[in-house]
């Protein structure tokens, strides 16, 4: 989880991502950053996003990332 948070980090910097739930919603990550984002987890964790994964739920908390990422990567064993 701590590389999705660099990656955060260096995309949009001075956020408190740990504790934040509306990242989407609250437009802190708008479509522009959320299409490097997923440019930068795709290299980071060797993972394929799908389109229908590019929705909210998985974009609103550094956990729904992670979860994201996680089950992709399962996925992929």
């Amino acid at each position: 989880m701590d590389a999705i948070l660099d990656i955060l980090e260096d995309l949009k910097p001075g956020e408190d991502y740990r504790t934040r739930t509306d990242l989407v919603d609250a437009r802190v990550l708008d479509s522009l950053t959320i299409l490097a984002l997923v440019s930068e987890l795709e290299d980071a964790f060797d993972i394929i996003i799908p389109a229908v994964e590019i929705v909210p739920a998985n974009f609103n908390t550094l956990s729904g990332i992670w979860d994201m990422v996680c089950r992709l990567r399962a996925a992929d064993l």
